[in-house]
């Protein structure tokens, strides 16, 4: 890869986001200065912060923004006054799903990883995790999160639909992916009694002989959330729908001993927005105590999305000193904690520098 000159629209949003996008942002700049690319950051707003300010969870300014980007990097959104407010009309997570609809942004993609040296900080026993090593393919645009929904005069409604076409494209970007990692497939469904998880399996036999390498298992939903806690060693790419994928996604991360060591990308046919799977945990914004290292793994991912694999080895490189050296914020070093800025900072100077930067 040449010297890339690209556009990045960040949506800090809400609680811990603007800290824990300070340090990814640092992390990329360091990567431009050692590389020598241009990396243009636009600040917009996102989430309740955009409510306050305009009323507007995804003010149109902002999606113009991301719209007109290379990628798009998110923290995270939320605020106790809308989570804790049932009879909200307008709601923070209601820009976040229009920003995926509006970028077509159908795959969400989750690395889950055991690292060696955070094994005891996942209540699962180590023997059962240690080597853990999946990747999630979580369909996000389809399913009953966009179905249609209501209220009856005694009852409510969520319809679940999905098209063979919404199925195929996420189905071919899992098998490419498994390809490259283990060559397994696991389709995760509920198609003993579900007709959506009946299409997805029908659409899913009919592409896997075109990816003759990989095996392809099937898993009914339940059964594969208390596999996940069993065995997680067994799953390499795991493929699913909307609802299910959030679930077992969020399962998953116990594995790794953290959520805040847990990156995201969700890419569409133009465009990709990358961020960390936590939430705004409103209670530690501003107290330098938020573990920056899934956004800035999600920076590593958003590298690799523009074809710098090099520069995300470094970051992933840089990520893995932190830890063996302990530089990690209270949760996963409360004898002797870093601040947010200070993980950052290490982050970045090695990947400066290398190893002469410690």
């Amino acid at each position: 890869m040449g010297v890339l000159d690209k556009k990045i629209t960040v949506l800090a949003g809400d609680g811990i986001g603007p800290e824990v996008c300070n340090e990814a942002i640092k992390v990329l700049k360091a990567v431009a200065e050692r590389w020598g690319h241009t990396f243009t950051f636009d600040n917009q707003l996102m989430g309740a912060c955009a409510i306050d300010a305009t009323g507007n969870p995804l003010p149109d300014e902002t999606l113009t923004a991301c719209i007109n980007a290379d990628a798009i990097l998110l923290g995270a959104i939320g605020d106790p006054k809308y989570d804790n407010d049932p009879s909200a009309k307008v709601r923070p997570e209601q820009g976040l799903l229009k920003l995926r609809k509006s970028l077509g942004l159908f795959a969400n993609i989750r690395p889950v990883t055991a690292y060696p040296l955070l094994l005891e900080h996942s209540p699962l026993k180590n023997e059962r995790i240690s080597g853990a090593d999946m990747l999630f393919y979580r369909e996000l645009t389809g399913g009953i999160y966009f179905g249609e929904k209501g209220r009856t005069a005694d009852g409510a409604y969520d319809h679940c639909t999905y098209t063979r076409a919404e199925i195929e494209r996420i189905t071919h970007l899992a098998f490419q992916s498994a390809t490259t990692r283990r060559n397994k497939l696991m389709l995760v469904d509920k198609a003993n009694v579900l007709e959506t998880s009946r299409l997805w399996r029908e659409v899913v036999k009919e592409i896997a002989p075109q990816y003759s390498s990989v095996t392809v298992d099937y898993l009914f939903v339940d059964n594969a959330a208390m596999q996940l806690i069993l065995n997680p060693k067994q799953f390499d790419v795991i493929l699913t729908e909307n609802m299910f994928g959030d679930i077992l996604s969020d399962e998953a991360s116990v594995i790794a001993g953290s959520l805040g060591l847990l990156p995201s990308a969700s890419v569409g046919e133009k465009t990709a927005v990358f961020e960390p799977i936590h939430g705004s945990f409103p209670q530690a914004a501003g107290k330098g105590i938020a573990n920056p290292i899934a956004t800035i793994l999600s920076a590593a991912m958003l590298l690799e999305h523009f074809g710098l694999n090099e520069e995300a080895n470094v970051v992933k490189e840089a990520v893995q000193k932190a830890l063996e050296q302990g530089v990690l914020t209270p949760e996963l070093n409360a004898k002797n904690p870093s601040t947010t800025e200070q993980v950052g900072s290490f982050i970045s100077r090695f990947v400066k520098e290398g190893v002469e930067a410690l």
